[in-house]
């Protein structure tokens, strides 16, 4: 990239956003070309800015090219970033650096980029051991917000009106349409990516994007593929955990609401949100989120885009 060459035409653009990734990005990266399943692909890495090793881990790399983004800007605001400079590929795919792609993971999501309209596909999510994570999610409604408020893990056999996760673990063993999934891994398609444009960095630091990118995915007619032939193993929490990070998920999913919808029902989908951690309120971090989502002058005070002052975007090998 440094070069300024022209850059060749790849099945795959591979976009991974690192912060303090450096107990889990060799691993990442390792398993892509066994994934990959003979697909061309490249791989940029940008960086928010960590203060671990990873820059230098990737930096000693000859399979990953890093952006550092000058700033710890979000995750948005990176894939944004990675898109702009992944160069001409077919698909673009987005990942989490805490994750492992097992055999042929990223050329069974792109076969189903082959079906009509398919313009986004995600994995089978595992945790570490292996065993099924439940990563696929219907579309946040209140009567589902209120349904997992109430029950959370509880009742896994409730209807489906009362939850936003799918729990029936037979309907992950084959292949569906779904609203949106964790946001770990994405393969999307140029088409897709294309009509649908920029992530939302001004609304979504961190937590939700996925959930706003794949509804404006559909408003635009692609579909959203579940591929449970491409398998992919995942730290859960690998981003970090914190009371500030829990009450910014909180938050943000308030914030996803707003912009679909008006503002009575905003109101009610936030008393929800106060009532699931009222009832959760033993536990420090949900008193301490419960505080935020009261509070919508305090939600600048959550975590947010901070750039260096001396920031340029470095660019290289």
């Amino acid at each position: 990239m440094s070069t300024g060459a022209p850059q060749e035409h790849v099945d795959c653009g591979i976009v991974v956003v690192t912060y303090n990734s450096a107990r889990h990005i060799e691993r990442l990266l390792d398993s892509i070309p066994g994934a990959a399943g003979g697909l061309r692909t490249r791989c940029v890495v940008v960086d928010n800015d960590s203060r671990d090793e990873t820059v230098s881990i990737v930096r000693a790399r000859s399979d990953a090219e890093l952006v550092e983004a000058g700033g710890n800007l979000g995750y948005s605001a990176a894939i944004n970033i990675g898109r702009s400079v992944i160069g001409p590929c077919s698909s673009v795919l987005i990942l989490n650096p805490d994750l492992v792609l097992e055999s042929g993971a990223i050329a069974e999501l792109d076969k189903a980029l082959s079906a009509p309209d398919a313009g986004v596909a995600v994995p089978m999510m595992c945790n570490e051991d292996g065993s099924l994570y439940l990563s696929l999610r219907r579309e946040l409604t209140l009567l589902g917000t209120l349904g997992d408020a109430l029950f959370g893990d509880r009742w896994s056999s409730r209807p489906a009106a009362l939850s936003e996760t799918m729990r029936d673990k037979a309907a992950y063993q084959r292949p569906c349409d779904v609203a949106w999934a964790t946001g770990a891994a994405f393969l999307v398609s140029t088409a897709c990516d294309g009509a649908v444009g920029d992530w939302d960095a001004d609304r979504f630091f961190l937590y939700a994007e996925e959930i706003d990118f794949t509804r404006r995915a559909r408003d635009r007619g692609f579909r959203v593929r579940y591929v449970p032939t491409a398998r992919t193993r995942h730290e859960s929490g690998g981003s970090g955990r914190s009371a500030q990070l829990r009450a910014l998920m909180a938050v943000n999913r308030i914030r996803y609401y707003e912009k679909y919808h008006g503002h009575l029902a905003t109101e009610l989908f936030r008393g929800i949100a106060v009532f699931h951690h009222l009832l959760r309120s033993a536990r420090d971090e949900d008193r301490f989120s419960l505080r935020r989502v009261l509070r919508r002058g305090s939600w600048s005070q959550l975590p947010h885009a901070q750039a260096r002052r001396d920031a340029r975007m470095d660019i290289g090998s």
